[in-house]
């Protein structure tokens, strides 16, 4: 849904910026699109961090067939916490940013940019703490943003792998959950690759033009900038599809949705034989977040699609 986000506000933002030489909400998207931006890479890294916990519960719990299905109550809490805690992160963002003219000495066109700084109207101790935060943000971007999710995920995925090495289960265990368990264990690292080789770019050029190119020019500090946002959207764009493509249950789940908002939600017989099928399927395979299937599935109604 914040891939959504990103890719519905902030992209026609840059765009419309690009050929124009406008900015689109003036002052207001120069502090809010940032802000999204980073609050994307937060709640990406917050994500694979809780899914590499989730993974390495999942193949240290004893007797998962035993364990109960986890309430939605709790799964919103833990959104809410990885939601709330970028968004905080990244409030620095809407503070450090602001609309600036530039005036070309050719044609003499007035040409809208962000720069950042923070304004002088804020009170000290805040205008004080912006400028550290200012001071710190590419160490702080790099450590957080990248590393952060990287190295929690390969850690997380050797434990993992560590412990399937040393737990000897039961042969079930060992075919069909094993298979299920590290199917999902793809998807995270799929998703992590995706996510490292996006931001890598944006990291490798903040730590260049701050410490061996001081006189870079203006004009390739913007196209360094530009090429680092559309890595971002592009990230946004491969994330959804590669999530529901790689995650059969959530896939086919979207599907049924999508079918069943396609044909007006009516329910016939054939509609009700595959939504228990599709039903089934989804009970007794592993979810991208909760791999914890109930003893013995409870019986099935026809009762249409999903919807």
């Amino acid at each position: 849904f914040w891939d959504f986000l990103i890719l519905f506000f902030c992209l026609p933002v840059v765009i419309f910026n690009e050929i124009t030489k406008k900015r689109l909400l003036g002052d207001l998207s120069c502090r809010i699109v940032p802000f999204m931006e980073v609050s994307s890479l937060g709640v990406t890294t917050f994500s694979l961090c809780a899914l590499g916990i989730d993974r390495f519960h999942a193949a240290t719990s004893p007797q998962a067939s035993t364990r109960p299905i986890e309430q939605c109550q709790s799964i919103i809490a833990k959104l809410a916490v990885i939601w709330v805690g970028s968004m905080t992160l990244s409030v620095p963002e809407v503070l450090l940013w602001q609309l600036a003219q530039d005036t070309s000495p050719v044609s003499g066109v007035v040409t809208e940019f962000c720069t950042m700084k923070p304004s002088p109207s804020l009170p000290e101790s805040i205008y004080s703490l912006v400028l550290t935060y200012q001071n710190a943000r590419m160490w702080w971007y790099f450590g957080c943003y990248f590393c952060l999710p990287i190295l929690f995920t390969v850690s997380c995925q050797l434990v993992t792998r560590r412990v399937r090495g040393t737990d000897k289960k039961s042969d079930c265990r060992a075919t069909k959950h094993g298979q299920c368990e590290g199917h999902l264990n793809c998807t995270i690292i799929a998703l992590t690759i995706i996510y490292g080789l996006c931001t890598t770019p944006e990291n490798v050029c903040n730590i260049v033009v701050a410490y061996m190119s001081p006189d870079v020019s203006k004009q390739t500090l913007d196209l360094l900038s530009l090429i680092n946002q559309f890595f971002l959207f592009f990230k946004c764009s491969v994330t959804p599809v590669l999530l529901l493509c790689l995650c059969r249950p959530l896939g086919q789940a979207f599907m049924d949705c999508c079918c069943c908002c396609c044909e007006g939600c009516g329910p016939d017989a054939s509609s009700s034989e595959s939504s228990a099928d599709s039903k089934l399927k989804t009970e007794m395979s592993s979810s991208i977040f909760f791999d914890k299937p109930r003893e013995t599935p409870p019986p099935l109604l026809a009762l249409g699609t999903p919807c």
